[in-house]
């Protein structure tokens, strides 16, 4: 930021003095606008953001290297859960709840042959 020293005696006129002073604040305030533009896009790392769209190379591996790990954390989520639920489905059958008991025992027969 810029500071200007000024007598008020050099200036007779107000009416000089006010143009200046006017002048002033308007350079001061478009200073501080400036300032917290530049903090702005400093905050959201625009400049790397625009690098890599630049790149045209880069935005293949990064895209390519995010859909091979999404699509194996999915692969792994599912078989985990499927697990889960196999389990619980087993020990449902162990209580020999007349009518439930036997659909899951389908149901569990039915997964057991498909492994």
């Amino acid at each position: 930021m810029f500071q200007i020293q000024f007598n008020k005696n050099e200036y007779k006129h107000k009416k000089h003095l006010k143009i200046y002073l006017g002048v002033f604040m308007f350079f001061k305030n478009l200073n501080k606008k400036i300032d917290k533009i530049n903090e702005n896009l400093a905050k959201s790392h625009i400049f790397e953001l625009s690098y890599i769209v630049g790149n045209k190379k880069e935005i293949l591996i990064r895209n390519l290297i995010a859909g091979i790990s999404r699509g194996v954390g999915i692969g792994i989520g599912i078989t985990i859960i499927t697990a889960i639920i196999v389990i619980v489905l087993r020990k449902l059958i162990m209580l020999n709840i007349p009518v439930i008991g036997d659909y899951i025992a389908d149901i569990v027969e039915i997964v057991e042959k498909s492994r």
